[in-house]
């Protein structure tokens, strides 16, 4: 794991266009993969990628 590429709170913020306490709220919830470095929640583009691959519902 590169830690130099992983995204802050702020940083998914803005790439998935959702307030930081949505993402709070999914930290709670265990519902978005994250790990937790020195008290401060990190992301992995790759996996955030992934996620929301696996979570998008199909409109048909």
């Amino acid at each position: 794991m590169d830690i130099a590429a992983l995204m802050t709170i702020d940083d998914l913020s803005l790439y998935l266009k959702v307030s930081r306490r949505t993402i709070y709220e999914w930290l709670k919830h265990h519902k978005i993969p994250a790990v937790k470095l020195v008290g401060q929640w990190r992301f992995q583009k790759e996996k955030i990628d992934s996620w929301m691959v696996e979570n998008t519902k199909s409109i048909n």
